[in-house]
């Protein structure tokens, strides 16, 4: 195995760009599983956690190297409540936001929020910069539209955040668990609302029909609640596997938004 540790994220573009298909490792908890239950082989690596820039943080941007523990006390409500819900202590102190958008994963913890906001991936090649929205990122299960010779810089955030953000998921115990359903919903200072759900869909997605119809009302009753509900549950792509049924999904995803539309109202 060939591994290089470069320091810059222009060293590391230059490594990528004669190793296009390296696997990049940052904190290694995901791709570790894989590996020591020989489902990876590792031929070339680029270490990224040398590279000082991808851990910066600010108000619209988010590096890659940013772990989840970072993210806890983060100024996004609805991010650090979902970087709460990510494994362990010891998962969430080297885990970190790009290896969680690397695998890509249906049930990334992080991803509702990033749709719910809008949020950009932002790519960095040798042949210069690429930047994604969320829903051009995210390609399938486990997939995505990084290319060969790419690496995630980190996330890009809109200027302005909804203030108002609540982040909740459904899983089979209450800690340390993958989610059945996860949830993010925001509403901002003019009152339109935004709904996304993760592990209920290929990939993460935004409940678009619920939120033009809360979206036309400046008033909350349970009529309109129960419609809402209705319409999340209407909307998401649930499918049956080990940890639930899709009925119970499309159940739970409607439950689910509702209450944090109640918690953002």
């Amino acid at each position: 195995m060939q591994i290089e540790y470069p320091t810059t994220v222009s060293d590391a573009v230059d490594v990528l760009a004669s190793w296009p298909d390296a696997t990049l490792l940052s904190g290694g908890t995901d791709l570790m599983v894989e590996v020591n239950y020989r489902h990876r082989r590792l031929d070339q690596v680029v270490a990224l956690r040398r590279i000082a820039e991808l851990a910066e943080m600010d108000s619209a941007w988010i590096g890659a190297g940013v772990t989840h523990a970072r993210l806890e006390r983060s100024p996004w409500q609805g991010l650090a409540e979902a970087a709460r819900t990510v494994g362990s202590p010891q998962i969430r102190s080297v885990g970190t936001i790009g290896g969680n958008l690397g695998t890509a994963s249906p049930a990334g913890d992080t991803f509702p929020f990033l749709a719910a906001v809008d949020a950009a991936i932002v790519l960095r090649s040798a042949s210069g910069v690429r930047t994604l929205p969320w829903d051009e990122f995210f390609t399938g299960p486990k997939q995505n539209a990084r290319r060969p010779g790419e690496l995630i810089a980190g996330v890009q955030l809109p200027e302005a955040v909804p203030a108002r953000q609540a982040f909740a998921k459904v899983g089979r115990r209450s800690a340390m668990v993958i989610a059945i359903v996860s949830a993010c919903v925001t509403r901002n200072e003019d009152g339109d609302v935004t709904v996304a759900l993760g592990a209920v869909g290929p990939t993460v997605l935004r409940a678009r029909q619920a939120e033009a119809m809360i979206n036309a009302e400046r008033r909350l009753t349970d009529t309109m609640l129960d419609e809402f509900q209705r319409l999340v549950a209407d909307e998401v792509q649930p499918i049956d596997d080990i940890r639930a049924s899709a009925a119970y999904r499309r159940h739970a995803s409607g439950v689910l938004a509702r209450r944090l539309l109640e918690r953002v109202w």
